[in-house]
């Protein structure tokens, strides 16, 4: 594999299908794997906060990472994320992914007791120092990152990059020039995927990406390519979506899977909430449309 041509462009942070009693549901998992790839989606994000990944026991999620990289068969890259309470369970999640095929494992810092730039970084060479596969630390918040923790970053061989959820350009842009373009790094907010471009973010992970793949690939490459016009336009399209579905955005997403392409994603584990939708599957559909229409015509056959 040629890690600096694959791991980039546009990866849904892939949800997880689950069954009515809150067990995977490995045949829808299935489809969704098969309809990423069918739509040549650039890699695939898995048991991240999109994925519920933090809602599983280790052995489940190890099962989830394994039933995944045996589907996808190297047709696609696959990251995989290993966050967890102790920095030993990471470790034993990095290296199963690693032995069942992940092109890449990435993880959140520690989470629960608070965390010092100190306990943040032995948590990361810990996990990185267990495989050899890339490693892509996963920054989320708005929390700045210090030079000192960049350099010290930057000793580790197989740090490759880092996945940014923040809504500050300015940190991103930051990091990009502190690390002097060695890394790379993966915008997560979708709602600003485009933005995020312009401070030297080489792909975007995220959650909308399950629904509105294609359409947010051929956005973010036509507005790289000069097409700032129609990317501000849908841009705010998008914008507007994302604001409207945030109080119910699980059953959203179930919904709208379900009726643009036919995969069940089921309800969200507990305590993640799933309230009504105050739309009718008719306007459902009609918003989905409203963001596809920024897709060309000869794409919308999926």
């Amino acid at each position: 594999m040629q890690e600096e041509m694959q791991l980039k462009g546009l990866w849904p942070a892939m949800f997880t299908p689950v069954n009515d009693d809150g067990t995977v549901n490995l045949t829808e998992m299935e489809k969704l794997i098969e309809l990423i790839i069918t739509q040549k989606l650039d890699g695939i994000y898995l048991l991240g906060s999109t994925g519920q990944g933090f809602l599983y026991a280790e052995a489940e999620r190890k099962r989830i990472a394994e039933a995944a990289l045996s589907i996808t068969q190297k047709r696609i890259p696959v990251m995989v994320h290993v966050g967890a309470l102790s920095t030993d369970e990471s470790v034993r999640l990095a290296r199963h992914a690693e032995e069942h095929g992940a092109d890449a494992v990435s993880s959140v810092g520690p989470i629960y007791y608070a965390a010092s730039p100190a306990m943040g970084m032995a948590h990361y060479r810990s996990i990185a120092a267990s495989i050899s596969v890339p490693f892509f630390p996963y920054q989320i918040g708005n929390a700045p990152m210090t030079e000192d923790m960049i350099r010290e970053l930057l000793e580790i061989p197989n740090l490759k990059g880092l996945k940014l959820t923040t809504l500050n350009m300015l940190d991103i842009a930051s990091i990009r020039i502190s690390s002097g373009g060695r890394w790379t790094l993966f915008s997560g907010a979708d709602e600003l995927m485009c933005h995020a471009a312009l401070c030297g973010t080489a792909g975007a992970i995220g959650s909308t990406y399950n629904l509105f793949g294609p359409v947010c690939k051929h956005v973010r490459q036509a507005f790289l390519n000069g097409e700032t016009a129609m990317a501000m336009a849908f841009m705010l399209e998008f914008q507007q979506l994302i604001l409207e579905i945030l109080p119910c955005i699980w059953t959203f997403f179930r919904r709208g899977m379900l009726l643009r392409h036919g995969i069940d994603i089921g309800k969200a584990k507990a305590p993640l909430l799933t309230p009504d939708l105050a739309w009718s599957d008719e306007y459902l559909m009609e918003r989905i449309r409203r963001v596809e229409a920024f897709l060309p015509v000869e794409s919308t056959s999926n």
